[in-house]
């Protein structure tokens, strides 16, 4: 038995969903293990991710478990049965493990909900906008570096171009305001937000500075959800490397985070020329008001 030197995220996740239906159903790793004749050390290398389970026997095992749950049982073996392969493998020489996972978790999403305080999010920057963020964010890195990185972030974009992933965004009025790469790419960046709300399934929302501290939340975050809502990623940015959360708690609470800013922030961008529809205070509006500040 080969043990992976190398453990993607979602190898990770799957072996975590399987520890976690186990220790439900109240079983040792090795009572675990004898219920479809697999001994403890197999089990455990299973659920850390350190090697493969055949789907027939994932099947099994899980409804040795109990677990009678058929939407979430299928994403499971999607899980087990998938390559890892895809656009993002051209990057494995340019990039850490932890972004190579973002991109095959976004692949593997139906529902995207992203909070930004301080930046636009990724998924909606500019090529311009990015290119100047990367120069000012690494001091040190080469020209093809950062040309590599634009190229990746543009092909994670991709994903909302296909028109199978709804994109939820409630960003902060400050992110408009800090400008990066001066007023021509500012100007770019808030035109191209309210071109981007025009997208099937995008709905973007500015949380004013006026909804003041009850609704500030400092951390930027994402929820990327693949239809089970138990299988949801909460990631949370970090300048060295994106937090990963998925228990039951964390998903909750930043699920029940998102909602509220949502009702704290203006309503949605809608690009219908009628008058009627921006009569009250709205995200277009203010995307509009900050547009013609720079």
């Amino acid at each position: 038995m080969a043990l992976r030197t190398l453990i993607t995220e979602r190898q990770r996740r799957l072996g975590a969903e399987l520890k976690k239906l186990r220790l439900q159903a109240g079983l040792s790793i090795a009572e675990g293990g004898k219920l479809i004749g697999m001994g403890a050390p197999h089990l455990s290398h299973i659920e850390a991710g350190r090697t493969a389970i055949p789907t027939d026997r994932l099947r099994a095992l899980v409804d040795a478990y109990g677990c009678k749950n058929e939407p979430y049982v299928d994403e499971l073996v999607s899980m087990a049965e998938s390559s890892g392969k895809g656009w993002w493998s051209a990057y494995r020489k340019s990039f850490p493990q932890f972004t190579l996972d973002l991109a095959e978790l976004e692949s593997r999403t139906t529902h995207l909900r992203s909070h930004e305080t301080l930046l636009i999010p990724g998924l909606l920057q500019t090529e311009s906008y990015m290119r100047d963020l990367f120069r000012s964010s690494l001091p040190d890195a080469s020209q093809d570096e950062i040309e590599t990185a634009v190229r990746f972030r543009l092909a994670r974009q991709d994903i909302l171009a296909s028109g199978s992933v709804t994109f939820h965004a409630v960003i902060h009025e400050a992110a408009l305001r800090i400008s990066v790469g001066g007023p021509h790419v500012m100007r770019g960046q808030l035109a191209h937000l309210i071109r981007a709300a025009e997208r099937p399934g995008t709905d973007i929302q500015i949380l004013p500075f006026e909804s003041g501290a009850r609704a500030w939340f400092g951390t930027p975050f994402l929820i990327l959800g693949p239809g089970v809502p138990r299988l949801e990623t909460v990631v949370l940015e970090h300048p060295v490397e994106s937090l990963r959360l998925d228990d039951d708690k964390s998903l909750a609470h930043y699920g029940k985070t998102f909602e509220g800013l949502s009702k704290s922030a203006l309503p949605a961008v809608v690009t219908d020329e009628s008058p009627d529809r921006h009569e009250k205070r709205d995200s277009w509006g203010l995307i509009q008001h900050i547009l013609y500040t720079y």
